[in-house]
């Protein structure tokens, strides 16, 4: 799965601030990733997130 860095995920939960989206903040074996609803930041490891994202939105960096 292909994932870059400014990259907007649309997971499957929403978070409880109503947001299913998050922006791609670092990549790695872990992603850091921000709340685009409540700025709220969280580490989730890959295999976790791979599993849960329901579409990816390519950021500005990537145009």
């Amino acid at each position: 799965m292909e994932i870059q860095l400014g990259d907007v995920l649309t997971l499957k939960k929403q978070h409880p601030c109503g947001s299913r989206d998050w922006e791609v903040l670092r990549v790695g074996m872990d992603f850091r990733l921000k709340c685009t609803g409540c700025d709220h930041q969280v580490m989730i490891p890959r295999r976790q997130l791979e599993k849960n994202i329901k579409k990816i939105t390519p950021g500005v960096a990537a145009e």
